[in-house]
């Protein structure tokens, strides 16, 4: 009989927590490695075609489970390009078309997770989308100026050119109910990844999620946490590693993981010139500080370059972060 603690599944249980363009993104790389995919998205967002359908609906923000759908379905490109479809005129202009297909889901749901689950099966995703709560919640910013605003999509706007800088973020209503399956699944997870992806409005409104935190911690899962290559304008300017994993800490009140995957490539001038000129850089490893909070950094080629973005390589990010739970592994436990 293999011993328990060696034993290293061939398809990990993957929990993937987050929001934004970062998850989806890590998310088609992960589906090339286990089908046992669950991924916890945010609910908090108010802005764009999202922001129009939960104002006028009373429903939860589609767009950042969209994505993460789109990211796992096991469909044509064309299937793909439909559910990613922007109408560009007359009262539907900005919205997509799988937003209006989750839309017409929840008016035909008990729930919007219930609703996020037939449209996963409607496209036979590989793994699972998980909102990470039922409950209709904003985002409320409190700056160090004594400032603060209500929405995820005015944090920017109040932010940006000032010297202001988050001092927390909180839900209105604080420490929503999550849904049982989330934290069903942080339990019996083999690998739990925290981002990559914005990190006061894609993943922090996941861990302040009432027991969101505290079922991270005590999971017995290999965590690891994707470090941002780039710091955000209007978010995380001057943000160091340490900057970035201590507000993760101090927000959940727990110390969630002790591994990070950063990036090691250079970024191209012509890059750096333009996010200067945004307000962002690379985020700068401070090892002396990330040392102090018992975090160990990983380096891997994880970024990908446009003509005008700096992401991270889906196929690369997979790669790593299998990588790192097969080399870890052995130490774990599972059931």
């Amino acid at each position: 009989m293999m011993d328990q603690k060696t034993y290293v599944p061939r398809q990990p249980r993957v929990v993937a927590i987050g929001g934004g363009t970062g998850l989806s993104t890590m998310l088609r790389g992960l589906k090339k490695y286990t089908s046992r995919i669950t991924a916890i998205v945010t609910v908090a967002d108010d802005g764009g075609g999202s922001g129009v359908l939960r104002e006028e609906l009373g429903m939860l923000p589609p767009g950042d489970v969209r994505n993460c759908i789109c990211a796992l379905a096991n469909t044509e490109p064309t299937m793909e390009q439909l559910m990613n479809y922007r109408f560009h005129d007359g009262r539907l202009s900005g919205q997509s078309l799988g937003n209006l297909m989750l839309a017409a889901l929840d008016d035909l749901s008990d729930s919007f997770e219930e609703a996020v689950r037939r449209m996963s099966d409607v496209l036979a995703i590989t793994g699972r989308v998980l909102p990470v709560s039922n409950e209709n919640v904003n985002l409320v910013a409190e700056f160090d100026d004594g400032s603060s605003v209500v929405g995820e999509s005015k944090i920017y706007g109040v932010k940006h050119g000032t010297d202001k800088r988050i001092e927390r973020v909180r839900l209105v209503p604080e420490r929503p109910a999550p849904v049982p399956e989330a934290l069903d699944a942080i339990a019996h997870a083999d690998l739990l990844v925290i981002g990559p992806g914005s990190l006061y409005t894609s993943i922090m409104p996941n861990l302040i999620t009432r027991d969101i935190a505290k079922a991270v911690a005590d999971s017995k899962a290999l965590k690891v946490y994707v470090l941002n290559v780039m710091t955000q304008d209007g978010e995380t300017e001057g943000y160091t590693a340490s900057d970035h994993i201590k507000a993760l800490f101090d927000h959940s009140g727990e110390r969630l993981f002790n591994l990070c995957l950063a990036n090691s490539l250079p970024i191209p001038e012509s890059l750096r010139e333009r996010y200067a000129r945004e307000g962002a850089e690379p985020v700068k490893l401070d090892a002396e500080a990330l040392q102090k909070l018992g975090v160990e950094v990983f380096h891997a080629p994880v970024a990908k370059f446009s003509v005008e973005h700096v992401r991270h390589d889906p196929e690369t990010l997979a790669r790593e972060l299998m990588w790192i739970y097969r080399a870890r592994a052995e130490t774990q436990v599972y059931g």
